[in-house]
């Protein structure tokens, strides 16, 4: 009974942690970008195909190139 509440005490935080891991390279690799933008895109157009994650990035990447903004380095 010990070892199992003692595992317990440190699935939670050790679970945590890994979401944590998850959620930053998901963020950092633009996964979570594609997501949020497939869920917009099926809310602002339902029924049309959402583009691939190649269609997506070749839009990214020209409204980056057309939009240019400043950063600090």
């Amino acid at each position: 009974m010990r070892a199992q509440s003692r595992a317990a005490t440190l699935l939670g935080p050790l679970t945590r942690l890994l979401r944590g891991v998850r959620w930053y390279f998901w963020e950092i690799s633009g996964t979570a970008d594609y997501e949020r933008h497939c869920r917009r895109h099926e809310e602002q157009h339902p029924g049309e195909p959402v583009p691939t994650r190649r269609d997506y990035e070749r839009h990214r990447s020209r409204h980056r190139e057309a939009n240019p903004q400043s950063r600090c380095c």
